[in-house]
């Protein structure tokens, strides 16, 4: 088996909870007695449990172009709750109120005015509850043993923002991104500069590259209907 398979990720699965699902699917339809044998599978790029939507899984010799998956622009659409900050800035962490209650809400031209700042080429620095190695150990690792993790920077693209909602304390929108961007940086530096904190509350990946979730299937899908919808000539 090479190629691809386009998941919709549900809620609450980590990726690689994703990974594990489809081999065994895999080998049930493949019929092998041999429980490890091995399917090579990866996927082109993570999504944190709490966020749904498209996973890219590259399956035997698809593998190899992982590292140009990884690089295709993406999609998301955000739901943001203002009012609050989170240890990850999403949803999974511990939350802190930020803004006085007595304190009257941003409006909208605020918003709108902030988040044409964060569009562009701009510098974000990725959250402490990341993948990303710091002296060769992976940052949320090192944050959960209660270090004070530095982030670098980094320059990323924020292509635009659409259908943009907003009804204190959340906002809602699309946005398209470069690869390593990371929403929940965008939902934290939206509440910093409103003055009121912010963390992601939801996410969901609609695109990678020319991929729409629209064509993705359950992970939990009868083996035959995910064998039949791998795409084989990439």
């Amino acid at each position: 088996m090479d190629g691809i398979l386009l998941i919709d990720k549900p809620k609450g699965w980590s990726s690689f909870d994703v990974i594990r699902k489809l081999r065994g699917s895999l080998r049930e339809q493949a019929n092998s007695s041999d429980t490890k044998a091995k399917i090579k599978m990866g996927h082109a790029g993570t999504l944190d449990p709490l966020a749904t939507g498209l996973l890219v899984v590259l399956i035997g010799k698809a593998t190899k172009q992982q590292q140009d998956f990884m690089k295709l622009d993406k999609c998301y659409e955000a739901e943001v709750t203002l009012g609050a900050t989170s240890t990850t800035d999403d949803a999974e962490g511990d939350l802190s109120n930020y803004q006085e209650p007595d304190i009257d809400p941003p409006q909208k031209e605020d918003l709108l005015a902030v988040i044409d700042k964060l569009k562009g080429e701009i510098e974000q620095v990725p959250p402490r509850h990341s993948a990303i190695k710091i002296d060769g150990q992976r940052a949320y690792k090192r944050a959960r043993n209660g270090e004070e993790v530095e982030m670098p920077s980094r320059k990323v693209k924020v292509y635009g923002y659409k259908d943009i909602q907003y009804d204190y304390p959340l906002i809602s929108f699309r946005v398209e991104v470069s690869s390593g961007t990371y929403i929940r940086s965008l939902a934290r530096d939206i509440g910093e500069q409103l003055g009121t904190g912010g963390y992601l509350s939801v996410l969901r990946r609609t695109s990678i590259g020319e991929f729409n979730v629209d064509y993705a299937i359950s992970p939990e899908a009868d083996p035959g209907d995910l064998v039949s919808r791998i795409i084989t000539d990439q």
